[in-house]
């Protein structure tokens, strides 16, 4: 997944839930299952990564670029297994933490199916960067074990920059392709938020977390505004990649 260049690592001062480590806050029952479910769709989310990336990297026009894909991948897979094994850790199957989350993972990938190596590139690009945004607006929030594993398996594993220069390359070498690519990025948006918004309102642990409940939550105000937060930072990943958002 992606870096972005807001959402703090931590609060400044961590205060409640934030400042605790995973032993104290985890008394908490609905606390304990927002982190289930957290971990669940992260862990969802990697696995998913690592295999778009091992289908993409099939259309990949040189053997380079496939060994870059493939490399990604990897680390997508290595992400996933450390959200595996924390699930374990902490009394969880990981298989029955997924679960939840699997249809609407699918769901996405069946509606933005690219259609060919530099939508794949977007689509991995801008998908899988409005995804670490929610997820690195939420662990802000979490205990302090919690926090330092998200953010970890948030870490770039290179597939930011390298899509950046292959889009960029590819509108300068024609540049109808850019108002395809961008018309194809606004869908990906779409699809990205509405699915994320659907799979909170269907958890009611995760939910309840956002809007005050647990882990010192946001309330709605702040919920609307992270939201524009995740916005404005797509758009600047567009100007990045040489597309209007």
């Amino acid at each position: 997944m992606t870096t972005p260049d807001h959402a703090p690592d931590a609060p400044a001062e961590a205060t409640g839930i934030a400042a605790q480590d995973w032993a104290k806050a985890s008394v908490d029952p609905q606390y304990r299952a927002a982190v289930v479910d957290l971990l669940g769709a992260l862990a969802y989310g990697e696995l998913a990564a690592f295999e778009r990336l091992a289908e993409d990297a099939k259309l990949a026009p040189t053997l380079t670029d496939k060994a870059e894909l493939a490399k990604m991948a990897s680390a997508e897979f290595h992400h996933f297994e450390r959200l595996r094994d924390r699930l374990t850790e902490i009394g969880t199957g990981p298989t029955e933490a997924m679960e939840p989350f699997v249809a609407a993972y699918d769901s996405f990938h069946r509606q933005t199916a690219p259609a060919d190596w530099l939508e794949g590139l977007v689509k991995a690009y801008v998908g899988d960067s409005i995804a670490s945004d929610f997820y690195r607006e939420v662990a802000v929030r979490l205990d302090s074990d919690t926090r330092g594993l998200v953010l970890a398996v948030l870490d770039d594993t290179g597939h930011a920059s390298f899509a950046v220069e292959k889009v960029r390359a590819a509108i300068d070498a024609d540049p109808r392709v850019g108002g395809r690519l961008a018309l194809w990025a606004r869908r990906l948006m779409g699809e990205a938020l509405s699915q994320s918004q659907r799979v909170v309102a269907e958890r009611d642990a995760l939910s309840t977390m956002l809007v005050g409940g647990v882990a010192d939550g946001f309330d709605l105000a702040e919920v609307g505004r992270m939201f524009s937060r995740i916005t404005e930072a797509h758009t600047k990943r567009m100007a990045a990649l040489g597309l209007a958002a």
